[in-house]
């Protein structure tokens, strides 16, 4: 038997992303795709080369960058924060492409040219919570530069970072130039939902449909019920696939609620667990988990958005959604792709049974 060792090294990484890309986008699309590809190729690229850094994972408007120092991590890091504000003096406020950074050493897998592990894993969840125009370090990072970069920190303690087992120490790097954005940076106070794209639990890629369609589903569905703005899909879906943080999605959709979840799904079973978040607070306003049949995933999804509805009857205007989905309503986007196994018989089709509280 052949004993197959996972490659290990030590590296500072650099997670970077464009604040308020969402929206930027919805505004001017090619505009925003344009400014974001030549301030790559003119501040980022040259900048990483010039500290002996490397791209090894680019992600719609995130990048992530490797260093065999972590000195020559934070330095490419701040000269980008310069070099981004810059270049963003001679533009419209509309126009500026801001980012946020964080920064850390740690141990991380190698697979061919891309990195793995709790050391990508901590940077971007540095990145998530830095503010615009800001970076944010972890204290294994500090522990090396801290005597050889003349910059100033604020220690910010040990925190607790989501999936982290073990709190992580967090300094923010005080020197680098305030950001001003248009984006809205304060969450607003009126009932206003964002839902995330749910996270694919399955072993098999091809359900990553199904769970993009009661994503859409319960977007479609909270968006009728009176009085509660929903963002539209476009800007959720763009955190598809990201390591995210659900205050700075908020922050930079806008919003005061969001609904993030996971779909299992096992032949004609599914679970589903969802958390609806006050991200004034971080605080859960209520989460749960629910195994159904695939009969009754309409129900299900109704099930769910009422429950919704139901935990914020206290701010909206109307707490009741605005009908009940039919059984002959297509199903277009939960019905599994041909050769993708997982059907629904036909006799079950239409067909359902009473819920009961989810296990």
């Amino acid at each position: 038997m052949t004993d197959e060792r996972i490659q290990r090294r030590l590296a500072a990484v650099m997670a970077a992303d464009v604040v308020g890309y969402s929206r930027l986008m919805e505004e001017d699309e090619a505009g925003t795709l344009a400014a974001l590809k030549s301030r790559r190729k003119q501040v980022l690229q040259p900048l990483v080369a010039r500290h002996h850094g490397r791209v090894f994972k680019v992600t719609g408007d995130g990048v992530m960058v490797e260093f065999a120092s972590a000195v020559n991590a934070l330095q490419c890091a701040l000269d980008v924060q310069h070099a981004m504000a810059t270049a963003n003096g001679a533009l419209p406020e509309k126009l500026h492409i801001v980012l946020r950074i964080g920064v850390n050493l740690g141990d991380v897998m190698v697979e061919g040219s891309d990195l793995y592990g709790d050391g990508l894993n901590i940077a971007a969840r540095l990145e998530t919570t830095a503010e615009p125009g800001g970076v944010l370090i972890s204290g294994t990072i500090y522990d090396q530069v801290r005597n050889k970069i003349d910059v100033d920190f604020d220690d910010l303690g040990a925190q607790t970072v989501k999936n982290i087992a073990l709190p992580v120490r967090i300094y923010r790097v005080s020197s680098t130039p305030p950001t001003l954005i248009s984006a809205p940076t304060a969450i607003t106070h009126k009932p206003s939902i964002a839902v995330l794209p749910f996270t694919n639990m399955s072993s098999d890629p091809e359900q990553e449909y199904f769970a993009d369609g009661l994503a859409e589903d319960l977007i479609t569905d909270l968006s009728k019920v009176p009085g509660l703005l929903v963002i539209a899909r476009n800007s959720t879906f763009a955190y598809k696939g990201r390591s995210v943080d659900v205050r700075s999605v908020a922050r930079d959709l806008g919003v005061r609620y969001v609904l993030e979840g996971s779909v299992r799904r096992d032949k004609a079973r599914v679970r589903i667990n969802a958390q609806l978040i006050d991200a004034t607070d971080s605080s859960h306003l209520w989460a749960d988990r629910f195994d159904r049949d695939l009969a009754d995933i309409f129900l299900l999804q109704d099930e769910v958005v009422g429950t919704i509805v139901s935990a914020l009857s206290g701010v909206l205007p109307a707490a009741a959604p605005s009908g009940t989905r039919r059984a002959a309503r297509s199903i277009r986007s939960l019905r599994p792709r041909p050769g993708a196994g997982d059907s629904i018989p036909r006799e079950q089709q239409g067909r359902s049974r009473p819920l009961g509280k989810g296990n």
